[in-house]
């Protein structure tokens, strides 16, 4: 059976314990949930949760099709095939000294991340970008020593323009979402 990293994007009623909901839903089927990032949509009550799982493609459509079934959930889209954005953002705590510090600043400028804060041992980087970017800052700046380090999850959506049956389909969304 041949796995597949999976982007899953589900609008959601922004109401106590539809996260848990969700997750359990994965745990039952077996699925490590790679990445999770949960945040308001531009519809008002509504969240959007962008889920990363790796599965066999059946079995991630399975689970896609129950997670529609859940009261809460709104709607629910695989992107994993389809033209996206994604991003994650990363905070990354280096330990630094005045003879070291230039050349992570040079490290950071390559990558465009930036220096969002800076102590007497330690410089902390911000960087946003795909996960494979934020990895390979992360590895460039391993040597020089890490002291701490926090990841998003994955945000991910659709590029370009709606086209008209997905305008239709976010009209039939909103009314789901006043009917519930």
């Amino acid at each position: 059976m041949v796995t597949t990293k999976h982007t899953i994007v589900a609008l959601v009623a922004n109401r106590p314990g539809v996260l848990n909901r969700v997750a359990s839903l994965f745990r039952r089927r077996g699925f490590n949930i790679e990445s999770i990032a949960v945040g308001h949509s531009e519809l008002p009550g509504v969240s959007r949760m962008t889920i990363v799982v790796d599965g066999a493609t059946t079995l991630v459509e399975q689970v896609r099709k129950q997670l529609d079934k859940v009261i809460d959930v709104i709607k629910v889209s695989d992107i994993t095939g389809e033209n996206t954005i994604s991003r994650e953002l990363a905070l990354i705590k280096v330990k630094s000294t005045p003879t070291t510090r230039s050349e992570i600043m040079q490290i950071v400028d390559i990558f465009r991340a930036k220096i969002v804060d800076v102590a007497t041992e330690s410089v902390t980087v911000e960087v946003t970008g795909d996960e494979s970017k934020n990895t390979s800052l992360y590895n460039l700046l391993k040597p020089f020593g890490i002291k701490e380090i926090s990841r998003t999850g994955v945000v991910a959506m659709t590029r370009g323009n709606p086209t008209a049956a997905a305008a239709e389909e976010e009209s039939e969304t909103e009314s789901k979402n006043k009917n519930k």
